[in-house]
């Protein structure tokens, strides 16, 4: 009985003595005013333990005797933290304050003055081997967002950004449908739209719409610069938006995260998603897989994807990073067509066709090369392809005329492109002023779109095919090439003043090799020969200029030249809605800003412009009749137009204000609002002279009010727009309902999120008010006529990290 009382106090004695040193620990939070600070590396010398700040910015380090430690913590964009501790016999806990450092080169964007949890900003001067001094350029955090990731939610997702007018009729969040400044959003074809720096558009060069929307799931962040972007990037009036996709966690060999959502409407989605970096240190890995389907709240509704992506990049030497990327992404979607007003008025959920289907195959794949000479001299290589299509059959006719069961319109696209951009940057000193940067690039690309239209099968679903071995109403090959030089330099004048102008080159070449049939009285279905071709080369200019004040705040100003060369899609449709003048032609302008930005007090995050954007010879739509009374749209070069507005972000945490930084809660409110006067000139047309640009909401105001601690945030969304109309001649109804007026309309969002440990639940209710409104009249595929957005929808995430 001793021995055994003896051996159970030694036991307890050990045990009690494990446990303390067990429970000795240094720990902290990391943070920016109030905000957590995530995926900082955190160090504990001489155990050489490393940690990685959770998305609380909470570390821990456990198991420790007592002794002296070194803390050091790095986190690009910050100055690093260094602090000795002496650890006792009492754990340690910390809050620690990082402070920013901006270093020009870095292939990392910083938000100047911004914590990492705010969802706005704006990008640096230089970034990787790109410039962006003084032109207007926005960022959204897509991780920092509290919204309805899994449907891609637009109105969500882009409510910090001044003057984008939101298509909203995809309730998959399958395509994107944007336009700034008065610019159509017909799949965001006024931008060019790329993934980590590369072309994902169907063809830059014929045919810009864009088929495939990356998985907000997957994104880091969204980068947009606007019309000025012309000179580096290509000669779009609308400019820039790049997606940029996750990487792999730097100091983890693995990390796994799953999320699976359900909502309305049959809605579920599945993501998942592997990264980490293996190699000692050299290879970075990220992949996802995504499989998504649901309904929606009109009959005749379906759709199913599936999107992965694989990223690697290797460090073949301390100077050369080689990237690899492939992207696959197929969906197939069932449409249920558009509404009359009449229709529309009565009873917006119901659908009169039956038998329309889309689908869409996309694959791109890249590889990037870039290497550092020096700490001042950067080059990178971009090479890439698209490979992919898209397929449309239904009932084209016009929504007003019911839907007979008759062989359907079949139309199939594939695309084959190729490009690669070589850019080289570098830092100098000029005349005692440091900072001087200096880019040069080139572009090669190779379009080729395959575009074929004739007849399908009378059946109700996705049947493919042409019902005769060659298409009867058209068939065309549409090759392009374009060859681009672009330069721009900042001179630097004196500490805070930026001189930076440049230069674009052009050769464009568009071809149209094919066939059609035409439609006429004395020869039935005549089969009409088509070779066309359309070679010009022309120069873009354009300066800004961009003054510093205080810590953060910044005056810019810019003007560069735009253009738009048509395309095969605006010179070869057969569409028994829509006509084209036969003597289109290449639309050129430009875009000018005035603003005031930067982040005041450390709580207030403020974007105040200024545009003006002149548009010469634009393409429009002019509401006209045939001589068999029917309406129809013909697409024509309706005259110049100037585009001229106010664009407002204020985005600011009210308690930090408060409370000079001290709340650990927060709440955040931004406001982005636009003001905009569109409008047609130098015309003799009097059916459209002074009349409204078609797509151009007068006030666009979105504003919304986010509240919570770092485990728990709820944020409100109020979206309002006044009316439009969606034809030069600003028709209000039209029997088809291809032309006329779009209501003005309000909608709310409610989203909330809630992290434990590993995981994270999120909810929300989209179109909280369940108001019925519409953002487009479609002359074809998804409609024709009135496409409604969703009414009021749930969703339901939970995500589990390791």
């Amino acid at each position: 009985m001793i021995r055994c009382i003896s051996f159970l106090l030694v036991y307890f004695s050990l045990a009690a003595w494990t446990y303390g040193q067990k429970s000795l620990a240094v720990e902290g939070t990391l943070r920016e005013g109030t905000e957590a600070i995530p995926g900082a590396v955190v160090r504990l010398y001489p155990t050489e333990a490393i940690e990685i700040s959770d998305d609380n910015g909470f570390f821990r380090f456990g198991k420790l005797t007592p002794g002296q430690y070194r803390l050091e913590v790095r986190l690009l964009g910050y100055k690093t933290y260094i602090d000795s501790l002496d650890l006792t016999n009492q754990p340690i806990r910390l809050d620690i304050r990082l402070e920013e450092e901006v270093s020009v080169l870095s292939r990392e964007v910083v938000v100047i003055g911004r914590n990492t949890e705010t969802v706005s900003g704006r990008l640096n001067d230089v970034s990787g081997t790109a410039i962006y001094a003084s032109k207007k350029t926005e960022l959204i955090n897509v991780r920092n967002l509290n919204a309805n990731l899994a449907t891609n939610n637009t109105r969500q997702i882009y409510a910090r950004i001044p003057g984008l007018n939101i298509w909203e009729y995809d309730r998959g969040g399958l395509q994107l449908g944007i336009g700034g400044r008065g610019l159509s959003p017909n799949r965001s074809s006024n931008f060019n739209i790329r993934q980590n720096g590369y072309d994902i558009s169907a063809d830059a060069l014929g045919y810009p719409e864009s088929y495939y929307t990356p998985s907000a799931e997957a994104l880091n962040r969204i980068e947009i610069i606007r019309g000025a972007a012309s000179l580096q990037y290509g000669p779009q009036f609308g400019g820039l938006v790049n997606f940029i996709m996750q990487e792999g966690p730097r100091t983890k060999l693995i990390e796994f995260t799953t999320r699976q959502t359900g909502g309305s409407f049959g809605l579920f989605n599945s993501f998942n998603s592997l990264g980490g970096t293996v190699a000692q240190g050299k290879l970075n890995y990220y992949t996802f897989f995504q499989y998504k389907r649901g309904d929606s709240w009109r009959p005749n509704s379906h759709y199913t994807q599936q999107n992965g992506y694989l990223h690697l990049a290797y460090d073949l030497t301390p100077k050369l990073k080689v990237t690899g990327e492939y992207t696959h992404m197929r969906y197939l979607a069932q449409q249920p067509g558009g509404l009359t007003d009449a229709q529309f008025a009565e009873d917006a959920s119901v659908s009169v066709r039956a038998r329309n289907w889309f689908q869409v195959d996309w694959n791109l794949v890249s590889l990037n090369l870039d290497y550092k000479i020096s700490e001042t001299t950067r080059l990178n290589w971009r090479n890439y392809t698209l490979q992919g299509g898209r397929e449309a059959i239904g009932a084209l006719t016009y929504i007003n005329r019911p839907d007979f069961g008759v062989n359907r319109d079949y139309m199939t696209d594939r695309y084959n492109n190729l490009g690669s951009e070589l850019r080289f940057i570098h830092q100098y000193n000029l005349f005692g002023q440091p900072d001087n940067t200096f880019l040069i690039g080139g572009r090669a690309y190779r379009g080729l779109t395959v575009r074929k239209q004739g007849d399908g099968n009378n059946g109700e679903g996705p049947d493919f095919e042409f019902l005769d071995s060659e298409p009867n109403k058209s068939s065309f090959c549409f090759p392009g090439t374009n060859l681009a030089f672009f330069a721009e330099n900042i001179f630097r004048i004196g500490k805070n003043w930026s001189i930076t102008p440049g230069a674009r080159f052009e050769y464009i070449n568009t071809k149209a090799e094919g066939y059609y049939f035409k439609v006429n009285k004395f020869i039935p279905n005549e089969k009409i020969y088509e070779t066309r071709t359309n070679p010009r080369t022309f120069m873009l200019l354009g300066i800004g200029t961009s003054r510093k004040f205080g810590r953060n705040a910044e005056f810019y100003a810019n003007i560069s030249q735009n253009y738009r060369s048509i395309n095969f899609n605006d010179i070869r449709v057969v569409n028994t809605n829509a006509r084209v003048d036969p003597n289109l032609k290449d639309e050129t302008g430009f875009n000018g800003d005035l603003g005031l930005r930067g982040t005041f007090r450390n709580w207030l995050y403020a974007d105040i412009s200024v545009f003006y954007l002149k548009y010469n010879d634009r393409i429009g739509s002019i509401f006209s009749t045939d001589s068999s009374y029917m309406t129809y749209r013909l697409r024509t070069n309706v005259s110049d137009s100037r585009n001229l507005g106010l664009e407002l972000l204020l985005d600011g945490d009210i308690l930090q204000a408060l409370t000079q930084g001290k709340s650990k809660y927060k709440l955040s409110l931004y406001t982005s609002l636009s003001l905009i006067d569109a409008r047609y000139i130098n015309t003799k047309n009097t059916a459209i002279a002074n009349k409204l640009v078609e797509n151009v909401p007068p006030v666009l105001f979105r504003t919304g009010l986010s509240t919570g601690t770092p485990r728990f945030n709820l944020t409100y969304q109020f979206a309002f727009q006044t009316k439009q109309y969606s034809d030069a001649t600003n028709t209000e109804v039209t029997p088809t309902a291809v032309d006329g007026a779009i209501p003005a309309f309000s909608v709310m969002d409610l989203s909330a999120r809630y992290s434990w440990r590993l995981f994270t639940l999120s909810s929300g209710v989209n179109n909280l008010t369940d108001s019925r409104y519409f953002t487009r009249r479609a002359d074809g595929y998804p409609g024709p006529g009135i496409l409604p957005a969703d009414k009021r929808n749930y969703y339901l995430t939970l995500q589990f990290k390791i």
